[in-house]
């Protein structure tokens, strides 16, 4: 299968060429500042640039909606597109997050594809249920 192994050798790229980030303790604080940093980027969206807009409200659940309705009832609050250059540094930032995400793998000696596969498989067995 293409997809176990461009994860595979994602994670074998990492182990090879992280040299200074080897603790734990780095790895941690730099995959923690990496979800901030993919948090700033998204709201520059629209602080900065304009390209998005986030409006909230209260979201209104009919009382006979079921679990499965409310994918639909739910809302976002997001509403834009991104722009080229603001996806471009959200798409750099979550890049530089999944490095530090395989580098933890590396350290605990945890395969990422096959974590992907059982969440993948928990959420297709539990479906709505999985994550409510």
């Amino acid at each position: 299968m293409l997809k176990d192994l461009l994860t595979d050798e994602f994670q074998y790229t990492v182990s090879e060429q992280l040299i200074c980030s080897r603790s734990i303790l780095d790895i941690l604080s730099k995959h923690q500042e990496c979800g901030a940093r993919i948090n700033r980027s998204i709201v520059k969206t629209v602080t900065t640039c304009g390209c998005m807009k986030i409006e909230t409200k209260k979201n209104t659940i009919p009382k006979d909606a079921s679990l499965a309705d409310l994918k639909n009832i739910m809302d976002s609050h997001l509403y834009g597109k991104l722009c080229p250059q603001c996806r471009e540094t959200i798409e750099i930032e979550i890049g530089r997050a999944m490095v530090y995400l395989a580098a933890l793998c590396n350290l605990l000696d945890v395969n990422l594809f096959d974590i992907i596969i059982k969440e993948h498989n928990k959420m297709k067995l539990l479906g709505h249920y999985n994550l409510t």
